[in-house]
Order: structure tokens, then C-alpha cells, then sequence
């Protein structure tokens, strides 16, 4: 038994579970926090049921609540004790629940704590509606009154008046269904105020400021001239008659946006008035069905993926900061690739294997274990103070004092993480450079080709899928990073995207936002901190997804160059 046991253990088998078991674990690990990440964020998304209760205070009197039950924990019993609650002896915990009460515009506040034991008669009236507004957050309450103009809506002949119905009865089914079509045919016109403020508009101004800068241009190098002016004064009258006529079209869709507005109660009894122009959506999660539930899931996600941010970060969309990532990361590796290929080809084809191209190779290496930070730094001084300036200076007079390139922009964040994850690439170029046989450069040599015509036919083509893994590995590590772009480039709330359809269309100089910097502007720098926390989580999944959808791409290519120079391997 003794002798079996050791030549067990000589034999290797004991390291070959061991190794199997830590990557057993590690899958776990990460398998576990996707899914913490995505039960916490995902779940964000949901229609939760809405409770109504009497909230018992420390004194004994009540409170009418209405709102969504958030999250439940235990709380040390003499910690209650010490806040003034009357709690049972005997008892060492208690459980306490966080409600979402939103009405922030009312009450002030978004969240309260309330004790799971002081919450009384709860129901889950049918007839309660849940407000997605633009500001303010959400709304908790009842329906009382549609206004139109100023003036109840009738249906029937039958007058909507508080004084004639019990509150009961005001939200009733076509009350309900007059509601949601005002609401979509609102939706429908702010998407086309939006769509000229944005679009047209924005291109006017985009034209205009063109304008301004050649005229500019014009009188720094004297040639001003009236010819010169007057071709430029007909083109901005032209553009002012277009912008004259989209503000009176906004004109006009501004007071049909603003014609609708509801009469609502809220928890304390009070009726307020909002304008059907600042509400997204209304529903009622307590009289809603398992399939409209996943229906509203579903448009929340599509929503969440596909729209712009609105309540300092914490409602609405992330799609401004999904295609900054993605442009940023398309354009680092657009740039890092050329540069990492050729130093290592230089490297490994070229230079002299020497104590010298030791020391690069041993500074290579080093590099990548640079902080992130310090790239930051560097790009900011070096690009935007130096680079940046020196280019406003040389290509861009008129702009100034204005900057174009002597600010962070799209351009300097890509090549700051170019610059980072060169290491990467080059590391890997070489690697896979390096596996080649020497007896294929010397085969290609001896039938006449030169090094040159080798290197790019053969050499290049078998080493592709090294240098696709150095891509791979290049934008993992760039599409997370939050550190230098926070000083190169992006910002909280970018107005328009770096490539539109204004001229010229991919605005380098342009900031623009980022999924990483996003998760630590709304974890850390929100005012709403409760509000917010689910949207980290579901950000951090979702740039997650976007990094493996890169990677992904990236892998197929690799996969197909792999197969198609896998002969040349023969």
C-alpha cells in the first residue's frame, strides 16, 4: 500500500487533481460573480408589485406608505433599542425593510428603512400607477384626473370629478386606456423635438460654427475680402431661414407636448398636477400579468441598452457610453496593431540578438506592468499639453484661445491605450514569430524570394494569429480601464456621439463616455446612492458582455487566419 501510494504521488497524478480542482474553482468564482452581478442588476428591471400599508412610528402614531419593497436584512435588536424603537424582549434581531417610496419631489427622498414588524395592513390595490418620469424619479399613487388643455377629459358625457366619484372608481379601465394612448402620442412627438434639436438643429450649428471658423481663417491670413464674405453671409442667411423654420416647427411641437397633464394623488393625500411631457411611462405592476411583465422586462432592457442617460446617470440608458467604448476600443487597436507588429518584427527579424535588444525586451516586459495611472499622466501632458497644443497652434488658429486637439479627446485616449497595452502586442507578435521554423524563411530564401517578399507572403501570414492574441489580450485589458481615460478624454455626459452625420463625421477631438468611467460615476459620485446601485451591477454585466463580444470577434478572426495558413505550417 506504502509503495503504491508513492509511486502514486511520483507519477504526477496528485498535481494533475490539484490543478484540476484550483481551475474547478476558479470557474466557480467566476461563474458566481456573473451571476451575483446579474441577479442584482437584472432584476432592476423587473415590474414589482406595490405595496400600501400603515407604517407604525416610534411614538405609536401612523403613516400612509405606498411603494416597492426593495430589500430585506436583520438588524441587532439593541442597535433599535438605541435609536429609540420599542422592541420586545427577548429578540435579537429584527427585520427591516428598504421601500422605494420615489415622489422625491414631494417627500425629498427616494428610500426609507422601515421595520418589517411596523408595517400594517398591507395591500396591493389594483388601481395604484407607477409614474417613469424625467426628473423626480419615479411617482407612487393614484390616478384621479386626465386634463387636456386645462380641462378634465369626458367620456360618455360623464365628467371625471373627484366630488361625483369615490377615488376607487376615478381609474377606471377607459381612464386607464385614454392614459397610455396620451402617453404614446406624447412619446411621439418628444421624439420628434427630439429629433430636430438633436439631428437638425445640431447640424445647423454644426454648419454655422464652420462658418465662424473659416471666416476666421479668412481674416488671419487677410483675405477677407468682400467676395470671399459674401459667399459665406448667403450660406449663414440660408442656414438661419432653415433654423428659423425648424424653431417654428418646435414651436408648434412644443405645445402640443405640453397639451396633456394628469391630476394624481400620492401617498399622503395630496393631489398634484404633472405634465403628460415629463412622463416616460405609466403602469400598473399590481394589475399586471406574468406575460405583460416579461413584455415590460423586456422593453426596460431594450431601453436600458438602446437609450441616453437621464437623472444624473441613474435612469434611462447607457447606449451614449456602450458605443464609446466600442469606438475607443475599434480605434486602440486599429492603432496599437501596426505599431506592436513592426517593433516585434524588428525585434525578432531585424535587430541584432544582443545585450541591447535583451535590455528593450526586458523594458517591454516592464512596461506592461506599468500602473494604468501613469499612462494617464503621460498622455495628458505629452499628447494634449504638448502635441494637442502644438497641432491647435499649427492646423487650427482660428479655434483659439478654443482648443480642438489641446484638450482630451476620442484621438489621445486611443493612443494613451495603445500606448498601454503595446507591451501586449508586442510580446505576443514575437512569441508567435518566434515558433516559426527556420527552415521556412531559408525554403522561401532558396527559391529566390527576399527577406522582404518572405517576411510579408509567409512569415506575416503564419505569425497572424499571434498577433490576433495580442489584439485579444490588448482589448481586454483597454475596454476596462477608467484610470487615464478619466485625464485623456471622457467625460460624465457626453451631448453627441463622436461619429455622427456631421461633417467630419468621426470627431476625434470630440469627449465622449465610457461603460468603466460610468460605473464609477453612478457607484461613486451619485447623489442618489440607492437608486443607483442596481445600475452598477447591470453595467458592470453589460461591459462584461461587450468585452467578451470583442474578444469573441477577435477569436473568430484569429480562428480563420489559423485555418487558412495552416498549410503553410506543413
Amino acid at each position: 500500500m506504502q509503495i503504491s501510494l508513492k509511486k502514486w504521488v511520483k507519477g504526477g497524478d496528485p498535481w494533475i487533481w490539484i490543478n484540476a480542482g484550483a481551475v474547478a474553482i476558479s470557474m466557480i468564482m467566476v461563474f458566481g460573480l456573473l451571476a451575483l452581478i446579474a441577479s442584482r442588476g437584472l432584476v432592476h428591471f423587473w415590474a414589482h408589485d406595490v405595496v400600501q400599508a400603515e407604517l407604525i412610528g416610534k411614538q405609536g402614531q401612523g403613516m400612509h406608505l405606498i411603494g416597492e419593497l426593495v430589500e430585506t436584512e436583520s438588524v441587532p435588536a439593541e442597535q433599535l433599542r438605541d435609536a429609540g424603537y420599542a422592541v420586545p424582549e427577548g429578540l435579537d434581531f429584527m427585520q427591516r425593510n428598504l421601500m422605494k417610496l420615489g415622489n422625491r419631489d414631494i417627500t425629498g427622498v427616494d428610500f426609507k428603512w422601515v421595520l418589517d414588524a411596523h408595517l400594517e395592513n398591507r395591500q396591493y390595490p389594483k388601481n395604484i400607477i407607477v409614474l417613469e418620469r424625467r426628473e423626480w424619479g419615479n411617482f407612487y399613487g393614484s390616478l384621479l384626473q386626465i386634463k387636456e388643455n386645462g380641462q378634465p377629459i369626458v367620456e360618455s358625457g360623464q365628467p371625471v370629478n373627484k366630488d361625483e366619484q369615490p377615488a376607487a372608481e376615478r381609474s377606471s379601465a377607459w381612464t386607464w386606456e385614454a392614459l397610455q394612448q396620451r402617453i404614446e402620442r406624447t412619446l411621439t412627438i418628444y421624439d420628434d423635438i427630439h429629433a430636430i434639436e438633436k439631428i437638425d438643429i445640431g447640424a445647423i450649428n454644426s454648419q454655422m460654427e464652420r462658418l465662424r471658423l473659416t471666416q476666421r481663417r479668412y481674416e488671419l491670413a487677410e483675405e477677407a475680402t468682400p467676395e470671399n464674405l459674401l459667399a459665406l453671409n448667403e450660406e449663414r442667411a440660408r442656414l438661419n431661414a432653415e433654423y428659423a423654420a425648424l424653431q417654428a416647427q418646435l414651436v408648434a411641437l412644443y405645445a402640443q407636448v405640453n397639451r396633456d397633464s394628469i391630476i394624481v394623488s400620492s401617498m399622503d393625500g395630496s393631489e398634484i398636477e404633472i405634465a403628460l411631457a415629463k412622463i416616460v411611462r405609466a403602469y400598473q405592476p399590481n394589475n399586471m400579468s406574468l406575460t405583460d411583465k416579461i413584455i415590460f422586462y423586456a422593453e426596460k432592457l431594450i431601453e436600458f441598452i438602446s437609450t441616453d442617460p437621464r437623472e444624473a446617470n441613474t435612469e434611462g440608458g447607457i447606449f451614449p457610453a456602450i458605443y464609446g467604448t466600442v469606438l475607443m476600443v475599434v480605434l486602440m487597436s486599429i492603432i496599437v496593431t501596426p505599431f506592436g507588429v513592426v517593433a516585434a518584427v524588428y525585434l525578432r527579424e531585424y535587430a541584432h540578438q544582443g545585450a541591447l535588444t535583451r535590455i528593450i525586451r526586458i523594458a517591454v516586459n516592464n512596461l506592461a506592468g506599468v500602473p494604468s495611472i501613469v499612462y494617464g499622466v503621460f498622455g495628458l501632458g505629452f499628447f494634449i499639453y504638448f502635441v494637442g497644443s502644438g497641432i491647435d497652434q499649427a492646423l487650427f488658429p482660428e479655434a483659439l484661445p478654443s482648443p480642438t486637439f489641446g484638450t482630451g479627446g476620442l484621438l489621445w485616449a486611443s493612443i494613451t491605450l495603445a500606448i498601454l497595452t503595446l507591451p501586449v502586442v508586442i510580446v505576443a507578435t514575437e512569441e508567435g514569430l518566434s515558433r516559426i521554423p527556420r527552415s521556412i524563411r531559408e525554403g522561401s530564401l532558396a527559391l529566390g524570394a527576399t527577406k522582404a517578399e518572405t517576411l510579408w507572403r509567409v512569415v506575416l501570414p503564419m505569425a497572424s494569429p499571434a498577433m490576433m492574441t495580442g489584439v485579444i489580450l490588448a482589448i481586454a485589458r483597454a475596454a476596462g480601464e477608467v484610470a487615464p481615460l478619466m485625464l485623456v478624454g471622457v467625460v460624465k455626459l457626453a451631448p453627441s456621439l463622436p461619429l455622427d452625420g456631421n461633417y467630419p463625421y468621426l470627431h476625434l477631438d470630440q469627449k465622449f463616455m465610457h461603460l468603466g468611467f460610468h460605473i464609477y460615476d453612478v457607484g461613486f459620485q451619485s447623489p442618489n446612492v440607492e437608486a443607483a446601485r442596481p445600475l452598477v451591477y447591470a453595467t458592470s454585466l453589460l461591459l462584461v458582455v461587450v468585452i467578451a463580444l470583442l474578444n469573441l470577434s477577435a477569436v473568430a478572426i484569429r480562428n480563420r487566419l489559423r485555418e487558412k495558413y495552416k498549410a503553410l505550417e506543413m
